[in-house]
């Protein structure tokens, strides 16, 4: 036996050992059945952290001591707050309450055994690439604030989304689909024409036809219009026309995202996702996140956003009445 030959035949059996470990469930209409409950919750950051350069992935010795370091701070955070404290001294009430309320998240993403420094895998160094290097805004709240006229509470308009209870901070919802401080489950049901995935964070639904064409109105939807198909074993989601007042990084009505969802064995999906916007970013730029099964038994619960959002009229009767204040001294 020469030398190729004994190399194919390597190459079989080990193809045919791995093969045997897991078989690609399937749903009736013979594609990848994905089904189920999945968690994308991580510490791995979008962007890269200027100390790891264009380096993209970590050992694992270097993955558990910056899930160790995660760790830490998760438990330092979440130490019981002193009741008797004095105010914060910077003005800042957002963040009032300590991270026994957070998802851990101490897990770095982990990819085909690789450990990645960022969420971003293009361009090599991690970053996001804007046009003329900084994020232009323009999206539609940042260029409300913009005018000279309006401030930071001067209407719900100018308030984020998810303090308005319309979608989920961060970019939970979607697209792109990132881990957020809390709440990162997603249910994905699928059927021969549609696939949905319901999202716990403001229990958003996505509802993604098949082989369809992108609605002829341009309609303009909360999470965009989405449209998918298969693409041997991976489904294909594309993306655009996302209403005016949701944004993604300063994106502007022009971003068109593709998302990429691959079984890669029982337990995990590679979610992959790339963003064009040449209004904002100066080229096409791409992520990738792990989705992880959760345990069987394990549900998601219905997500209520401040029990019918009765803070939002307290935020804004606080800021007429520092308006008020202001006028009269």
């Amino acid at each position: 036996m020469n030398k190729t030959i004994a190399l194919l035949v390597i190459i079989l059996i080990t193809t045919n050992t791995f093969g045997q470990d897991w078989d690609m469930p399937r749903t009736p209409d013979g594609q990848p059945d994905m089904q189920g409950i999945w968690s994308n919750a991580s510490q791995t950051p979008l962007v890269r952290p200027e100390i790891f350069g264009t380096k993209g992935f970590l050992t694992e010795e270097e993955a558990r001591e910056q899930m160790q370091v995660w760790s830490d701070r998760y438990n330092e955070l979440g130490q019981p707050i002193d009741g008797d404290r004095a105010p914060p001294t910077d003005g800042n009430s957002n963040f009032g309450y300590n991270s026994f309320w957070w998802d851990p998240r101490t897990q770095t993403i982990e990819i085909n055994g690789e450990y990645r420094t960022s969420i971003i895998i293009d361009p090599p160094d991690g970053q996001i690439p804007y046009v003329g290097g900084e994020n232009p805004g323009n999206d539609l709240r940042s260029q409300w604030r913009a005018r000279p006229d309006v401030g930071d509470y001067h209407g719900h308009e100018v308030r984020p989304l998810a303090e308005r209870c319309l979608l989920t901070f961060g970019s939970g919802s979607g697209p792109p689909m990132l881990p957020i401080l809390y709440n990162n489950n997603y249910q994905i049901v699928q059927t021969p024409d549609y696939v949905m995935i319901l999202v716990e964070m403001v229990h958003d639904a996505r509802i993604i036809p098949l082989n369809q064409e992108h609605n002829s109105n341009d309609l303009e939807k909360w999470m965009g219009d989405s449209i998918g198909y298969w693409d041997g074993d991976t489904l294909v989601v594309l993306t655009r026309n996302f209403h005016p007042q949701q944004s993604f990084r300063g994106s502007s009505d022009q971003m068109i995202i593709t998302e990429r969802f691959d079984l890669l064995s029982e337990d995990k999906i590679k979610y992959a996702f790339t963003i064009e916007d040449p209004q904002t970013f100066s080229r096409p730029w791409t992520g990738e996140v792990a989705m992880n099964r959760k345990p069987a038994g394990e549900v998601i619960y219905e997500y209520a956003c401040h029990e019918g959002n009765y803070a939002f009229s307290g935020i804004m009767g606080g800021a007429r009445r520092l308006e008020i204040d202001a006028a009269s001294n």
